[in-house]
C-alpha cells in the first residue's frame, strides 16, 4: 500500500506529545473504504487466519481493547491499520518499503504457494493485512511493539516489505522488514521529525548497540552475520548506511518517493538549507535526503496534517498550479493524492492526566480536502459517523462524504478551495476548542466510570460538530461544480 508517515518526537512538539501519523492510501486503480472502531478482548480471535497468506497463527490469552481503522468492506482482511490500545500504546502499520536484489536474494520473501497437483499449499508470511491485529492487543510500551513483530517476522517472515510505527507518551520507534525473515529498528531521538515515503528510509545504524543493550536501536539476532554473509555494507568506513545496504535508489523513486520527503523537509525546514534553484542543497530527486531533522520550530497537529495534504504547493511540480514550465507539473506524486483512504494523527499527550492523553486525529479520503478530527481514544465505542462506513455511497457517513467533497472540490478547484480551507480550520479550531472544554471536565472528574462516559459524550459532540460542518461543505462545493456544468447557460428567462 503507498502512504506517508511522520513521526515527531516530544521535545519537537508544541506541548509535548509524542505524535505518529500516517497516510493509508490505496494502489492504483481503487479505493478502499474504511472506518474507525474499538476491538473489545471478547472480540479478538484466539487463532488467527490470515486472508492473503493462508497462514494461522495462535494468539496469547490476554489482549487488550485497541482501537482500530480496519476495511468497511469484508472480504480482503482486516487490515486494522491504526489504532491505540488500553494500555495508551499506538501503532500504524504499515509504511510499504522498497528493498534491492541482494536483500531478496538472499532472504526472499516469505510467499502464499497455491497447493498444485498431489501437493499441499505453503502459507506465506504476515503482511500489512496482519500486523495491527497480531502485535497492539498484546504490548504495554513502543519498545515491546519492536520486539513483538520483531519474533513474529523472525518465525513466519513477511511476504513484503515495510515499515511500523511504535508509540507511547515518551518513545517513538520505527522498525523496517529487511527480506523475508530480519529486521531493524531505531529510537526516534526526542528532538527531531521523522518523513518516509515508500522507501526504505534509515540512514545510519548502530549494530553494537541493537546488538547489546539495545539503548537506541534493536534488530534480528542474526543480523551481523547476515550483513557479512552476504555483503550487504556498501560503506567505505565501516559505519553501515541501511539505505545503501537494504534499500533502492531506483529511477521510480525519484519521481515516486523522494520528493515527497523532499517537499515536507521544506515546508519544516525551509531556512535551514537551500531546497530550490541550481544551487540547492537537497533537491526532489536526491537519494540521500535526511531520514530525520530537527524542525526549525516545534511542530503541531496543524503541521502534520497541512505536510500530510501537501502537493508541492509554490512549486513548477503542484498538479492545481500554474507557476513555471508546465511540461513538469505533476510530474511527482504528491502526498495529497486522490487515493488517501485516511490519515490518522495519534497525539499522546504528557499534560494530562494519564488515562485521558491519547487523542486520535481522524480524516478520511484525499488529504488535500478532507477535514482533521480531535476524538478520545479511550473509549468502548466510537461515534457512528465514523463508523458505519457502507460499501454503497452515502452522505450519512464521514468516509463517502469526504470522498464526495474531494472528488467535486477537485474539479472545481479554483471555485471550491475557499471552501476547503474553511471547513478545515473550522472543523479543527471547533475540535480543539470541544477537547479543551472536556479536558478541564475530565480532570474534576474522579470517578473513572463517569469519566469514560464523559469521553464518549466529547467523540459524540465532535461528530455531530463534523457531520454538520461536513454536509454544508458538501453543499457548497456542489453548488460550484453545478454551476460549471458545460450545459450552463447565462440567461435564465426569455
Amino acid at each position: 500500500m503507498a502512504c506517508t508517515t511522520i513521526l515527531v518526537g516530544k521535545n519537537a512538539t508544541y506541548d509535548g506529545s509524542t505524535m505518529i501519523a500516517r497516510n493509508d492510501d490505496s494502489a492504483v486503480g481503487h479505493f478502499t473504504p474504511k472506518k474507525f472502531v474499538v476491538i473489545h478482548p471478547q472480540e479478538q480471535k484466539k487463532v488467527y487466519k490470515t486472508v492473503l497468506s493462508h497462514l494461522e497463527i495462535t494468539l496469547p490469552d490476554d489482549p487488550m481493547r485497541y482501537t482500530a481503522m480496519p476495511n468497511a468492506v469484508e472480504g480482503k482482511g482486516i487490515w486494522a491499520a491504526s489504532g491505540v490500545n488500553e494500555a495508551q500504546v499506538a501503532m500504524t502499520a504499515t509504511e510499504t518499503l522498497t528493498s534491492n536484489p541482494r536483500v531478496l536474494g538472499a532472504d526472499p520473501l516469505v510467499e502464499y504457494q497455491p497447493a498444485e497437483g498431489d501437493g499441499a499449499e505453503i502459507p506465506g508470511g504476515i503482511g500489512e493485512e496482519d500486523m495491527v491485529y497480531l502485535v497492539l492487543p498484546y504490548i504495554r510500551s513502543a519498545r515491546e511493539g519492536v520486539a513483538r513483530l520483531g519474533s513474529l517476522l523472525t518465525q513466519y517472515g513477511t511476504y513484503e516489505m515495510n515499515g511500523i510505527a511504535f508509540q507511547d507518551a515518551d518513545e517513538i520507534w520505527w522498525l523496517e522488514t529487511i527480506g523475508g525473515h530480519h529486521w531493524i529498528a531505531r529510537r526516534v531521538p526526542d528532538d527531531v521529525y521523522v518523513v518516509m515515503p515508500n522507501q526504505l528510509g534509515l540512514d545510519q545504524f548502530d549494530l553494537e548497540d541493537a546488538l547489546g543493550e539495545q539503548k537506541e536501536y534493536m534488530c534480528s539476532p542474526d543480523m551481523r552475520e547476515f550483513i557479512e554473509k552476504h555483503h550487504l555494507d556498501l560503506s567505505m568506513d565501516g559505519k553501515l548506511n541501511p539505505r545503501d545496504a537494504f534499500g533502492s535508489h531506483d529511477d521510480a523513486d525519484h519521481v515516486y518517493n523522494t520528493p515527497r520527503a523532499w517537499f515536507i523537509l521544506r515546508y519544516l525546514n525551509p531556512h535551514t538549507r537551500v531546497w530550490d534553484g541550481p544551487h540547492a542543497d537537497c533537491r526532489p530527486e536526491d537519494d540521500d535526503l535526511p531520514w530525520c531533522m530537527m524542525p526549525e520550530k516545534k511542530i503541531t497537529v496543524e503541521d502534520v496534517k497541512y505536510a500530510l495534504s501537501t502537493h508541492y504547493q509554490g512549486t513548477p511540480y503542484d498538479p492545481y498550479g500554474s507557476r513555471g514550465d508546465s511540461s513538469v507539473r505533476g510530474i511527482y506524486r504528491p502526498v495529497g493524492i486522490n487515493r488517501n483512504d485516511f490519515v490518522a494523527v495519534i497525539q499522546m499527550r504528557p499534560d494530562r492526566m494519564r488515562d485521558n492523553a491519547p487523542v486520535e486525529w481522524i480524516a478520511y479520503g484525499s488529504n488535500v480536502f478532507n477535514a482533521l478530527v480531535p476524538l478520545y481514544a479511550d473509549i468502548d465505542e466510537t461515534p457512528e459517523y465514523l463508523s458505519n462506513t457502507t460499501a454503497e455511497v452515502s452522505t450519512d457517513n464521514f468516509y463517502w462524504s469526504s470522498r464526495l467533497i474531494a472528488a467535486m472540490a477537485d474539479a472545481s478547484y479554483r471555485s471550491s478551495i475557499f471552501h476547503i480551507e474553511r471547513y478545515q480550520e473550522h472543523v479543527m479550531s471547533k475540535g480543539h476548542e470541544l477537547i479543551g472544554q472536556y479536558d478541564e471536565l475530565l480532570e474534576k472528574e474522579p470517578d473513572e466510570a463517569k469519566r469514560k462516559q464523559l469521553r464518549q459524550e466529547a467523540n459524540e459532540t465532535i461528530a455531530q460538530m463534523l457531520k454538520k460542518e461536513t454536509q454544508t461543505t458538501l453543499d457548497l462545493v456542489l453548488f460550484e461544480l453545478s454551476s460549471r456544468m458545460k450545459n450552463a447557460f447565462a440567461r435564465s428567462d426569455a
